[in-house]
């Protein structure tokens, strides 16, 4: 077995625990399979052949290529937390006698304050679809619940029906590691959505089932569809700077306080 296989294999391990023991989101459990996958080749160039080479310095000087390569700090800081929560199971599991990363601390991470949209851009926003089109009646559903709810893309893109309780006042949001959180709607946004399931969703089922609030050809609604649908309508209501789906989020935390 080489050197890469046998790393190799100590990471697929310490993913399935992730995933298994941990419930950690996909996405997530990605970016670590990344950074940890970068980890075992550096390891690879450097001929290290065993975990008992691997020395504090080693990670450093790891930490540092990443950095010369031009990745961003925070980026290089998640690759040393994947490497950490790596070496602590395997010391967990027996596997090392020793944690080489115990001592290493985490480069100072720069910090941005968030965009925030004004509540008239907003506004200007939330009106900005055509409704008696199925296409506006679902992009003024999706933006409402993005902004009422304070919700991730991915979760408006993959909400169900049977999370809708609109006659109540609330949605079940399903977030990172499936952990699920109930959340209220305002009326604007209830009225939005109800108005898109009673005119407009059939048309996107094109006679099919599906369990999904926004439907389409590949289960539902995409990411991707989400951001083209935040894009167009800025640009019909006059919004030049640039904004995405998480930028409604961060808006309705900054308007509700």
């Amino acid at each position: 077995v080489s050197d890469v296989t046998l790393f190799i294999g100590y990471v697929n391990r310490f993913l399935d625990y992730l995933v298994s023991e941990c419930g950690l989101a996909k996405n997530t459990v990605d970016s670590y399979r990344l950074d940890l996958t970068q980890f075992v080749l550096y390891l690879d160039e450097r001929k290290i052949g065993t975990l008992e080479a691997i020395t504090p310095d080693t990670i450093l000087m790891f930490m540092a290529r990443e950095r010369n390569r031009g990745r961003h700090i925070n980026s290089v800081a998640r690759s040393l937390v994947a490497v950490r929560m790596l070496f602590r199971f395997l010391w967990a599991e027996g596997i090392v006698k020793e944690n080489v990363t115990s001592a290493l601390d985490a480069p100072k991470l720069a910090k941005y304050l968030p965009e925030v949209m004004t509540e008239g851009e907003v506004q200007a926003l939330l009106a900005t679809p055509d409704a008696s089109t199925a296409r506006g009646a679902r992009a003024r559903a999706v933006l409402e619940l993005l902004y009422a709810t304070g919700a991730r893309v991915s979760e408006v893109c993959a909400m169900r029906l049977d999370a809708l309780h609109l006659d109540l006042g609330y949605v079940r949001c399903f977030g990172k590691g499936s952990k699920e959180r109930v959340v209220p709607v305002g009326r604007e946004a209830a009225r939005a959505i109800e108005d898109y399931l009673a005119t407009a969703r059939g048309e996107f089922l094109r006679g099919r089932e599906s369990p999904y609030l926004f439907p389409s050809g590949r289960g539902h609604l995409s990411r991707s569809g989400v951001w083209s649908l935040v894009r167009e309508s800025c640009l019909k209501a006059g919004i030049a700077r640039r904004v995405s789906p998480h930028t409604l989020r961060h808006s309705f935390a900054t308007h509700l306080l």
